[in-house]
């Protein structure tokens, strides 16, 4: 067997090792308290900084602060937002008013699995002026929907057949922000979830600006959605950052990446 050939990892090191202008991230979640909760988010932002000649300084914010009309201050420093994946209502509200102020405000925007679905909750909010569009994780009784079981999951007694584990593949929508970051037609990317963007609210959400860029195969199931009109908000059903490597980030995540660089760059924040 011949000697490997270590000349591009050393350049990766080297890369490392230098100095670089550091980005102000955001981690807005309901674990903030252990940070090794999100390990894999930290670890593929990193990934992806490095690869744009960046560092990242993550500003880790608990969703059940901002809650309480907490830490919105340091928020407004940063130069993009990530709301990471997570189960149960605890700080929920908190994640929906985070969405909702990167929108506003077009601060860059990358949701993983539940931080999709929260974006998804608050465009609704937006376009039908009610508080009242939710998961029916959050909320069984609400009278939007927007998130919820597929009807075959329904009748399932044991959580974890209602669950979506593992690699499924997604074809994306040329033309979005999506389909440009991966430079292919369909991927493969891993699951962790139970429920789903209703497909009652499809047209009216796209009425309101989202983009499906990224759909099953059967036209079934929304996997990555984003806004049209806004510098990059972007949500996945799946966990991206499974799939990142120190010497391949994840093209979600860099493309996220490049657009805090533009964001700091045009002079914000």
């Amino acid at each position: 067997m011949g000697k490997p050939d270590l000349g591009e990892w050393r350049e990766m090191v080297t890369r490392m090792r230098a100095p670089r202008p550091a980005l102000p991230i955001a981690i807005v979640g309901k674990y903030v308290e252990l940070h090794d909760a999100y390990i894999s988010v930290r670890e593929a932002l990193y990934h992806a900084a490095l690869a744009h000649g960046h560092d990242v300084d993550i500003l880790y914010i608990s969703s059940e602060h901002l809650e309480r009309g907490r830490r919105w201050d340091e928020l407004q420093q940063v130069a993009g937002v990530v709301v990471p994946g997570g189960f149960g209502e605890r700080g929920i509200e908190g994640k929906i008013a985070t969405a909702r102020w990167s929108r506003e405000n077009r601060v860059p925007y990358l949701g993983l699995c539940l931080g999709l679905q929260v974006m998804i909750v608050e465009l609704a909010r937006h376009a039908l002026d009610s508080d009242d569009p939710n998961s029916t994780e959050f909320n069984p009784h609400t009278e939007h929907p927007v998130i919820d079981l597929m009807p075959d999951q329904r009748n399932i007694v044991d959580l974890g057949g209602t669950m979506r584990l593992g690699s499924y593949p997604c074809r994306l929508v040329s033309g979005t922000k999506a389909a440009d970051a991966y430079g292919v037609s369909e991927v493969r990317e891993r699951h962790r979830h139970r429920f789903e963007v209703n497909n009652a609210y499809r047209e009216m959400l796209r009425k309101a600006g989202l983009v499906c860029s990224g759909i099953s195969p059967d036209g079934r199931l929304v996997e990555i959605a984003e806004l049209a009109d806004h510098p990059y908000m972007l949500g996945s059903q799946f966990h991206p950052e499974f799939k990142s490597r120190p010497d391949r980030p994840h093209p979600l995540f860099s493309a996220f990446i490049a657009a805090a660089i533009e964001r700091v760059g045009a002079g914000s924040p």
